[in-house]
């Protein structure tokens, strides 16, 4: 029983799942349902190059690698939205979605990014 018990906590610390209290990691089809919301803030984190090669429809483009990505973002984003955040992967939209959520931002981010989205076979505009 007691390797039973230790093999769940394990299980628990080496999951994939990210988990983050300040923000929301959705899958695609979840992304898909938050987004359909006209009211929703679609943020690409991407490069301006990736972002031109292919974005989510209606999608605003703030590269998070970028120095004033903070200061950028404050000035362009509503605090009274809710942000749905994607990158290429996953990994930047975490960044930039633990940042937003640090300055009071209501955040969502698709744990798959943009390669998720594309792999589901969903539009995308160029």
């Amino acid at each position: 029983m007691k390797t039973l018990f230790a093999t769940i906590i394990l299980a628990g610390f080496f999951s994939c799942q990210y988990h983050n209290p300040a923000f929301k990691s959705v899958s695609v089809e979840a992304y898909e349902r938050i987004i359909a919301d006209s009211s929703v803030v679609r943020l690409d984190v991407r490069t301006a190059k990736e972002f031109a090669e292919g974005h989510i429809p209606n999608a605003v483009n703030i590269d998070v690698l970028q120095p004033n990505f903070i200061k950028k973002a404050l000035a362009t984003i509503p605090r009274n939205r809710t942000i749905a955040v994607n990158c290429r992967s996953g990994k930047r939209s975490k960044t930039a979605a633990d940042l937003l959520a640090k300055k009071g931002y209501k955040v969502v981010e698709l744990d798959s990014g943009f390669k998720g989205w594309i792999t589901d076979g969903n539009y995308i505009v160029k």
